[in-house]
């Protein structure tokens, strides 16, 4: 790291063992991912419970060059669980390596880029046959059937709706698997 590692630790005492942790686990970042810039966590005691013990909030901020903070909150408060300090320590790290793992392979070319689904324009209905053919935006005629309709929405569709839409090539030439009226505005 660039800027050193900065633990704090909020209404509690500062703690070596548990410095020593988040310490340890920063290192296995690092051993992963070595271009942080910075990193900054803060280990604290957000409510003091006299029957069943103290619970642990951990805060992680990573600096990467080129890409946005990576921020990870484990609060007790909305989970619920996380009474001991040294797991809550190892989940929050384990949030932030996955975060990172999730960069690296971007930045590799491995995340995996969807495609968008097609779009057309619904160019006739034959509701008394349960079927209807939509225009591609390449002014291909795409047929489809009423059960292919999202939502049970086939009775809503008018001639010039837009739409989104798998398609296949059926044993009569193309036809949409899946239709999916786009949402009207007004």
């Amino acid at each position: 790291m660039q800027v050193p590692l900065q633990i704090a630790f909020e209404h509690i005492g500062p703690s070596q063992p548990i410095e020593a942790r988040v310490r340890s686990e920063a290192e296995k970042l690092e051993e992963f991912y070595d271009r942080i810039t910075s990193a900054r966590v803060v280990i604290g005691l957000p409510q003091h419970r006299h029957q069943k013990g103290d619970t642990y909030r951990v805060r992680i901020h990573l600096t990467i060059p080129g890409a946005p903070d990576i921020v990870i909150n484990r609060d007790p408060a909305v989970t619920g669980v996380h009474e001991d300090a040294y797991v809550t320590i190892r989940d929050a790290f384990k949030a932030a390596r996955r975060q990172l793992q999730d960069l690296v392979r971007e930045r590799q070319g491995q995340v995996k880029v969807h495609e968008e689904q097609p779009h057309g324009v619904i160019a006739s209905l034959h509701p008394d046959m349960d079927f209807g053919f939509i225009t591609s935006t390449d002014n291909r005629e795409i047929y489809f059937h009423r059960n292919s309709v999202e939502g049970a929405a086939f009775d809503k569709l008018v001639v010039g709706d837009s739409v989104q839409f798998s398609e296949e090539l059926g044993v009569k030439g193309p036809q949409a698997t899946f239709v999916r009226p786009e949402r009207r505005h007004g």
